[in-house]
């Protein structure tokens, strides 16, 4: 009880701090119901023009002007290219390795022979290495890639201390290949999405830290006032991961029932407050770059933010419905987890909201068609998680595929598909190269698309059967286990097709980068209106 009572004491002071943000944002006019604020992304004379050149635009075809701004965003780039470039790579290895782990993990549900006689090849191993890949590999690395390259831009200064920013780089990427091979040798301490040995942890909190920290520098020489919205949710998100895990990480800090509910509180809060906020702060820059129009209604933006900043903490703690813990504590994680219906559906107005009032180019575009459809998964996975946390329909979905389908739901859905169309945004404009096959970007979407509605319908469906199947009196669990053979295999031919997908999103990003056409030139700097700081 000490320990939730010190998690619960840390939690409020967080919120205090959150809320302490909210007045600085009121008062210093951040806090902003005009519209004009929306336009801070864009250079002066730019709102109107579409802007992804896959679909609109090549490079060759780009006016002046356009080219005029790439020359001035250029400058601002430079600085921290070496550092999302590689992060770009990282993130590209682990979503590979990852997403074959998974796999595996996925074919042994149906085939347990499968690989069996490798100690490190077990279930509990290898998904074990797929979560720590795709969580703390791809998205978290794909996420810091995209804040590295989007808040400069935002801020219009270019990144400060890229150096200290590449040194956290690289300890994060070493970080996540040492937890994969602890994990792989059996060194592992058993709590979800914490299995790394601790000495492997304060790595991560180091590398997080340190990118953490030169992008806040780089918010405190900012070269315009207003702080758009992504730059929120980015900085928020980078911020709070750090705090995040050395609570839960810190060694001899948690055990028994206490460790448990402290286990489930990072768990869900590494969604909510670090991929959450990676996934929908880079959608809320892309979505009006790409179509060239702000969003729908900038104060309802900020709104979603100061809402997932204040609600979300507790979250997590609703897993733990019907375990040794106060009735109390699952009730308050159960109210939080209904209150997050504000921040979703002001997300939700947003995106979707700008998104349909300029359909035409979700129809041209398929890197808005990534974001887009992230986003929207963002709002399904989020009211499918609230739900979820009544403790009736947790009865039937708790220790059943049907979580697992959820998770999916959120991390990949929603965060991976943001980032695909995250990449292949800013990787022509950071390499001044083309892709070379447009149309893969096509196949890639409708296989990691098509894949994973095969995958999500299949766990969904045999996992409430399952969970149906579990509070039946007296029936065997064998039947059950049988009863779910079809599903299981559905799920992995869904991640059999996104394994192609993602196999295909690496290809071409190796051929950009080591494309041996001559890099495309861009019009000088003085060509490019110069904005005013708002």
């Amino acid at each position: 009880m000490t320990t939730i009572g010190l998690l619960l004491a840390l939690s409020f002071v967080a919120s205090l701090g959150a809320l302490g943000f909210l007045i600085w944002a009121i008062a210093n006019r951040q806090f902003s119901v005009g519209q004009q604020d929306a336009a801070s992304i864009f250079e002066q004379g730019e709102v109107g023009t579409p802007d992804d050149s896959t679909a609109f635009q090549s490079q060759d075809q780009k006016s002046a002007q356009q080219q005029g701004f790439d020359a001035v965003r250029a400058k601002i780039d430079d600085p921290g290219r070496s550092v999302v470039l590689l992060l770009v790579i990282g993130a590209a290895l682990a979503l590979l390795t990852g997403s074959a782990f998974g796999l595996i993990a996925s074919l042994k549900l149906h085939l347990p022979d499968f690989l069996a006689e490798s100690a490190a090849m077990t279930f509990g191993r290898v998904r074990t290495m797929h979560l720590n890949l795709v969580s703390y590999g791809w998205l978290s690395m794909a996420g810091i890639a995209a804040a590295m390259w989007m808040l400069p831009r935002i801020f219009r200064t270019p990144l400060r201390r890229p150096k200290l920013a590449f040194f956290g780089a690289c300890v994060w990427a070493t970080a996540t290949v040492l937890a994969v091979v602890s994990i792989g040798l059996g060194y592992s301490e058993g709590a979800e999405w914490l299995e790394m040995p601790w000495p492997v942890g304060i790595l991560f909190g180091i590398g997080g830290a340190c990118m953490a920290f030169t992008l806040v520098d780089t918010a405190r020489h900012r070269q315009v006032h207003h702080i758009y919205v992504t730059a929120w949710y980015l900085i928020g998100g980078l911020c709070w991961f750090p705090i995040l895990f050395f609570i839960a990480k810190a060694p001899g800090l948690h055990a028994g029932v206490q460790h448990a509910t402290v286990n489930w509180w990072f768990a869900h809060n590494v969604l909510g407050l670090w991929l959450t906020p990676l996934g929908v702060g880079a959608a809320y820059y892309l979505i009006p770059k790409i179509i060239g129009k702000p969003v729908y209604s900038y104060a309802v933006s900020l709104l979603g933010f100061w809402g997932l900043a204040l609600f979300y903490s507790q979250v997590g703690i609703h897993h733990l419905i019907g375990g040794p813990v106060p009735t109390w504590v699952v009730t308050l994680s159960i109210v939080h987890s209904l209150m997050m219906f504000i921040p979703v559906i002001a997300v939700a107005i947003n995106q979707h909201g700008t998104v349909l009032a300029n359909f035409w180019a979700f129809k041209q575009s398929v890197t808005l068609r990534f974001v887009s459809v992230g986003a929207l998964m963002y709002t399904l996975s989020s009211f499918q998680g609230s739900l979820e946390a009544l403790r009736s329909v947790n009865s039937v979905t708790h220790f059943t595929h049907y979580t697992v389908g959820h998770a999916h739901l959120g991390a990949y859905a929603f965060t991976s598909m943001v980032m695909f169309g995250a990449f292949y945004y800013l990787l022509p404009l950071l390499t001044k190269r083309e892709w070379p096959w447009p149309r893969l970007l096509n196949v890639h979407f409708w296989l990691v698309v098509g894949g994973f509605a095969i995958y999500f319908f299949a766990v969904s469906i045999g996992g409430w059967l399952q969970g149906m199947g579990l509070l039946e009196v007296g029936r065997p669990f064998g039947d059950i286990t049988r009863m779910l053979m079809p599903y299981l295999e559905a799920r992995s031919i869904g991640g059999a097709l996104m394994t192609l997908g993602h196999i295909i999103f690496a290809v071409h990003i190796v051929a950009l980068l080591l494309g041996r056409e001559a890099a495309k030139p861009v019009a000088p700097a003085q060509q490019a209106p110069v904005a005013e700081g708002v």
